[in-house]
């Protein structure tokens, strides 16, 4: 296969698809989601055939227990796929939306219109999900895709792609608006990010490694999050109750989301107390603590803390823990070392709480909740595409008014500017 000429073939189709998708309306979105919904449930046999022949390719690959579990597609999945794609049907839709409309002194009348971004490409690693969740995102908020999965899961997103085409076409829409790529040569990554012509956006969705490679190489935008170091800070006269749970929930909930803690802050003032009874809890739950000298000094067990440790997204029972001076400190810790994707405080005090909101340079900045809520479900926003640690065009979950833009609309009745 000619990778580039290939490459260049699925863009131009993306980008005349986009036109014709952004001049649809919801309902035939709607319906093409719907569709694609019912197609799916109509070839579940042929999608677990499809994915026996990845899982025994990854098998023969020897590929690890976490990811042939991410790789396998269960009835269990395949039905949450089927609900996703209700959900997202269900969702409002920003495209067309008018705001801030505004009378000026000449008469005219100006305001902004809510528009798609045109083709989204996603690259994404190991879950045959992805396809439908990213696919039915874009098309919902009127953009034309281009999917790179990984190569473990080929013969799954092919199938996949099969079925949302069917919905495409049960609703007049091209199929070309969403495109599996269908081969596994690394080149066409490469081309994907360097096709500013065809592609308006790139979001990888993955390990850090390959966000890397994306935002070092990508000659297009590009949607993403590198780490999730995460920070909860227990302010002087927090609530201790509050605290604990606070703590334990958003570092033991999950160990592998972008949003679990990785350090905990506690201030001078209630660190005697509070670090026993976190510590308990911890140690209930298998939890490794790395703590500075100050923190050693009440919790001699924990394990002395390095200066990597304040910047470690450790995606496991390991947690670093420090005590600070003030809130002076844990703002500037945190402007240090996190990588600006969720930090929290628990604090009994409105006026340090909203010091708190505006000097933490963060995505998602919280008070009195845990770090496990940066999420585009727990937010209200249906679904999300991904985390944008950002700040420039989305910032926090990505949901479909992540997935467009804005452009100025004016209304006049003849105005001639002078």
């Amino acid at each position: 296969m000619d990778v580039d000429k290939y490459m260049v073939e699925l863009g131009a189709a993306a980008r005349e698809a986009s036109r014709q998708v952004a001049a649809s309306s919801t309902a035939v979105r709607n319906r093409a989601l719907l569709a694609a919904r019912d197609a799916l449930d109509g070839a579940r046999a042929s999608l677990a055939e499809a994915n026996a022949r990845d899982l025994e390719q990854g098998r023969a690959n020897g590929l690890d227990a976490p990811l042939m579990d991410r790789l396998e597609l269960t009835p269990a999945r395949i039905d949450t796929m089927l609900e996703g794609l209700r959900q997202v049907a269900s969702l409002p839709d920003p495209v067309g939306s008018v705001t801030d409309m505004n009378t000026m002194p000449s008469g005219i009348q100006v305001g902004r219109m809510r528009v798609p971004l045109g083709v989204i490409g996603i690259i994404y690693e190991s879950r045959p999900n992805v396809t439908v969740e990213a696919a039915s995102l874009c098309l919902k908020s009127g953009n034309a895709t281009i999917l790179r999965g990984g190569s473990e899961a080929l013969a799954s997103n092919c199938a996949i792609a099969e079925c949302l085409s069917r919905g495409l076409a049960d609703a007049g829409l091209p199929q070309a608006a969403v495109q599996v790529v269908e081969t596994a040569d690394r080149a066409a990554v490469g081309r994907l990010i360097a096709m500013p012509e065809y592609v308006d956006v790139i979001v990888p969705r993955g390990g850090k490694g390959l966000i890397e490679r994306i935002s070092n190489d990508a000659r297009v935008p590009v949607i993403k999050h590198l780490d999730g170091v995460c920070h909860v800070y227990i302010d002087q006269g927090a609530d201790p109750d509050m605290a604990e749970a606070i703590a334990v929930n958003a570092k033991t909930q999950r160990y592998g989301t972008c949003n679990t803690m990785e350090t905990l802050l506690v201030s001078e003032a209630e660190a005697a107390a509070m670090l026993p009874r976190l510590a308990e809890a911890y140690g209930q739950a298998g939890v490794e603590l790395r703590g500075c000298e100050r923190t050693r000094a009440i919790l001699p067990e924990a394990i002395p803390a390095t200066e990597q440790d304040w910047g470690e997204e450790y995606l496991a029972p390991i947690l670093a823990v420090r005590i600070v001076d003030s809130l002076d400190q844990a703002i500037e810790h945190i402007n240090t070392y996190s990588s600006l994707h969720t930090d929290s405080i628990v604090t009994r005090d409105h006026g340090r709480a909203m010091r708190f909101l505006r000097e933490v340079d963060s995505s998602s900045v919280m008070v009195n909740a845990s770090t496990r809520f940066a999420d585009g479900f727990e937010y209200g926003l249906g679904a999300e595409i991904g985390i944008s640690t950002d700040k420039l065009h989305a910032r926090g979950p990505v949901g479909l008014e992540g997935l467009t833009s804005q452009k100025y609309v004016v209304f006049g009745e003849g105005q001639v500017r002078t």
